[in-house]
């Protein structure tokens, strides 16, 4: 069976790719969908998070990254994946991903599967990573090294200018 982890992955985790290990052993096939949307203000642009993304799980069998524009429950139809993944770190994350697990099923009889975040990386956000790094603080524990030096890059390029 494939199933989708969608995001927008800004930046890539540790809990995330633990996520998509996780999912890539119940499932045949994982796609890792990286959301695009106008409205949001990210670190990296939608490029930059796909590359980012397929180094970080570059070693996980089964797992391939592509761009999500548009619906979910079209994305996974059009790939022939009846089932999405999604991490939860709290019971926000829950009553969310709860509202959007029925309404895609509702949609096209999608299932979600929500998988718990591991206790080393429950508390971990991209929110945060993004929060932390813009003030100047190392984030390297927390993502994966091309990320973490990306954000540095970043940093350097925007203390330059």
């Amino acid at each position: 069976m494939r199933a989708v982890c969608p995001g927008s992955f800004d930046p890539i985790t540790h809990g995330h790719v633990d996520i998509i290990t996780r999912a890539a052993e119940l499932f045949d096939e994982v796609i890792v969908a990286v959301g695009r949307n106008s409205a949001k203000n990210y670190l990296f642009d939608t490029d930059e998070r796909v590359e980012l993304a397929a180094a970080a799980v570059a070693g996980v069998a089964g797992v391939r990254v592509e761009v999500l524009s548009g619906l979910l429950v079209d994305f996974c139809r059009d790939r022939g994946a009846g089932v999405v993944v999604k991490g939860l770190r709290f019971a926000s994350d829950f009553d969310f991903e709860l509202q959007m697990a029925h309404i895609n099923g509702s949609l096209t009889g999608l299932e979600t599967v929500l998988l718990p975040a591991s206790a080393k990386w429950g508390t971990l956000s991209s929110t945060m990573i993004r929060e932390v790094a813009s003030l100047g603080g190392d984030v390297s524990a927390f993502v994966p090294a091309l990320v973490a030096q990306r954000i540095d890059e970043k940093k350097r390029d925007n203390s330059n200018g």
